[in-house]
């Protein structure tokens, strides 16, 4: 059965209509969608509006796509714990991705059940990172502003968690400098069904419809070989970029290398010296003529992004998505990668956080978390698998980090097992409850740095926050406790090793508990997906 894609629903999130009916079974509805019959009841503040779902009356779940998956997925080694006596320093790149929450939700919503989910998809960083948190702004000149705690570990009660959140600037879109855009358009034969095509050329239209008049556009798709479609075209000709888009057709193989190779040539061309200049590629990531493997595409996008050029990658389509390819060249772009699947995720990625998306205002951010061995006997970090870097990274200016855009923020969450606990591990040369040498520092859990560059700059900043005991907070705050169901679940769906006592119906519970100001439209779409599981 194909998706059939209708308009954007103004206000909430139509896709949890399909989640409704289906964990609904032949229980009643108030006049809001809400379940009556469940103890897993929606919560009475959910924000919903209903009028326009992301599909047609007769939506059928896809599933021809579970028994003919051709999905390809890069091998996740989960984090486990490090003994902070012998390894103190916790690095990763900064990773705005939200890839990966997008297509573990159209897998839900296509009728997944948890044991048909690739654990592979599940990167529990984009799951944090997709949804928006109640973060500290920067004060006056500040790049970041931060937000940190510390509390209860509620799936290892001898564990705790800690919270890590930055966030940039909101970003005044009347004052967004001009773009050099360069949509890259896979237009092979792989695209062809509705929700890779015909899909992208409706959120492309509306990207170009929101986009300011100050700039230009180039068109270049790849099949068999590149064509270029429209060359430096002035934003304020919107139809005539629409017409462009809306002229496109799928067929042939993908030469994926000779796309990306005119695209970042017209995007050179057309440089806008202080100017946002990016490529945005747009694929369901299956190349198989010229670059196909993942290390190969690597180093090609590596010798390409020293040009003040950034990327955009955009995912489309089931059974076929070839998500390694598409985060390895987010990667390494210097760029960030969305999932789209539907119009509604489309407005949100290039409407809702347009200046995120296109204006980078950091580049190569790298977090680094020196943790207290008089407080913290050992520590896990939560996801950023393919993300992690060596100590002495931190400071090399030629290591890569991750680009940040304009009103993003980054969230991390660590799993800390304090000196004091039962599970602590005892060490022969080191006493963990000794603090005599670390007096001034025994109210601190541990230090936060971030270094980044400005996005026109090769030299870093560095800018640092203590987490002491100030940032402990038993009963823990929304954040931290969403932060943790959003973690909960995404072990579940892993499998993971560290799950502890985790469960749907903890996750259903606690999340009843979230205060109704913290809750959106996203955060109770999530709580459908659990619910659909349960």
């Amino acid at each position: 059965m194909k998706k059939m894609y209708k308009g954007i629903s103004v206000i909430g999130m139509g896709t949890l209509i399909t989640g409704l009916l289906a964990g609904c079974g032949s229980s009643t509805a108030t006049d809001t969608g809400m379940c009556t019959d469940s103890t897993y009841a929606v919560p009475e503040s959910a924000s919903f509006d209903y009028a326009d779902s992301y599909y047609d009356e007769d939506y059928e779940y896809n599933t021809e796509i579970k028994d003919n998956n051709n999905e390809s997925y890069e091998e996740i080694e989960e984090n486990g714990y490090d003994l902070v006596q012998t390894d103190p320093l916790s690095t990763f790149a900064a990773d705005v991705d939200t890839a990966s929450y997008a297509n573990v939700r159209r897998m839900i919503e296509d009728g997944y059940d948890i044991d048909e989910i690739n654990a592979d998809a599940v990167r529990t960083e984009e799951f944090l990172n997709y949804f928006s948190y109640d973060l500290n702004d920067p004060e006056g000149d500040e790049k970041f502003g931060f937000t940190t705690e510390i509390s209860e570990c509620p799936w290892n009660d001898e564990h705790k968690l800690m919270f890590v959140g930055m966030k940039t600037q909101d970003v005044d879109y009347d004052s967004l400098p001009a773009s050099n855009l360069v949509f890259l358009i896979d237009v092979s034969g792989s695209m062809f069904s509705d929700d890779k095509l015909p899909l992208l050329q409706k959120a492309f239209n509306k990207l170009v419809d929101e986009l300011p008049g100050d700039g230009t556009v180039s068109i270049v798709t790849y099949a068999g070989n590149e064509s270029v479609i429209l060359s430096g075209e002035s934003l304020e000709n919107k139809d005539t970029i629409k017409d462009a888009i809306d002229s496109l057709e799928a067929g042939g193989s993908t030469n994926g290398q000779s796309g990306i190779e005119k695209a970042y040539e017209i995007a050179k061309k057309y440089y806008i010296d202080g100017g946002n200049n990016r490529v945005i590629l747009a694929t369901d990531g299956d190349l198989n003529v010229g670059i196909s493997s993942s290390d190969e595409l690597e180093k090609f996008i590596k010798t390409k992004k020293d040009d003040g050029i950034f990327l955009s990658v955009l995912g489309f389509g089931t059974g076929n998505l070839k998500d390694d390819n598409l985060e390895r060249v987010a990667d390494c772009g210097n760029g960030n990668y969305s999932y789209i699947d539907s119009m509604l995720e489309a407005k949100k990625v290039l409407v809702n956080e347009m200046g995120g998306t296109l204006l980078t205002v950091a580049k190569d951010a790298k977090l680094q978390v020196e943790f207290n061995p008089s407080r913290v006997n050992s520590y896990r970090l939560i996801g950023y698998e393919n993300r992690v870097m060596d100590a002495a990274d931190f400071t090399d200016d030629t290591k890569d980090g991750g680009e940040i855009g304009a009103g993003h923020s980054v969230v991390a969450l660590y799993e800390i097992v304090p000196a004091d606990s039962d599970n602590a591990i005892d060490l022969k040369y080191g006493d963990n409850s000794d603090t005599s040498d670390e007096a001034d520092f025994s109210s601190e859990y541990a230090t936060l740095s971030v270094r980044y560059k400005e996005p026109d700059e090769n030299k870093s900043s560095e800018v640092s926050v203590v987490i002491s005991d100030d940032a402990y907070n038993e009963e823990g705050s929304d954040n931290i406790r969403f932060a943790g169901l959003v973690t909960e679940f995404a072990m579940i769906l892993r499998g993971s090793d560290y799950m502890g006592t985790s469960s749907i119906e903890d996750v259903m519970n606690q999340y009843s508990e979230l205060s109704s100001d913290f809750r959106d439209e996203y955060k109770d779409e999530f709580y459908y997906l659990v619910r659909k599981l349960s």
